[in-house]
């Protein structure tokens, strides 16, 4: 499959499950077990609000090539038909933008550049620099 095909929608639906699970992996590696506590922070790396702050910062650090940025835009310019819950439509579009990014990987089958990429954001959540970025805005 051809992700140069794809509209953003499509690569984002795909990015979700990718990033979500690499993200559900690292939780229960660090001994979370609780389902509660799980859900509870895992929010903390896949919200809409924690996605559109790593956007920020891979601007800031330059960390996307210039496909991925390109990947980007396409899935946040992409037209959704869903509504977003819990935040603007920004933030939501962003997090599309995102999440389509790592669809994008996924179909070229980048999976070096995806470790690096979702470890990379890891360690941005972890090191509180999205709460922050939330904040600056």
């Amino acid at each position: 499959m051809n992700p140069v095909l794809l509209n953003g929608i499509d690569l984002a639906y795909l990015g979700d499950a990718v990033y979500e699970v690499f993200v559900r992996e690292h939780l229960l590696n660090k001994g979370i077990t609780k389902p509660s506590l799980l859900q509870r922070t895992a929010k903390e790396y896949v919200s809409a609000k924690a996605q559109s702050a790593l956007i920020y910062l891979m601007a800031d650090d330059d960390f996307l090539t210039e496909a991925e940025w390109t990947m980007f835009k396409r899935g946040r310019n992409a037209k959704s038909y869903t509504k977003a819950k819990n935040t603007d439509a920004t933030t939501y579009r962003r997090s599309t933008g995102f999440e389509a990014v790592f669809g994008y990987l996924k179909l070229e089958q980048q999976t070096q550049r995806i470790d690096e990429l979702a470890n990379w954001c890891i360690a941005q959540v972890e090191a509180g620099r999205t709460r922050e970025q939330q904040t600056n805005k």
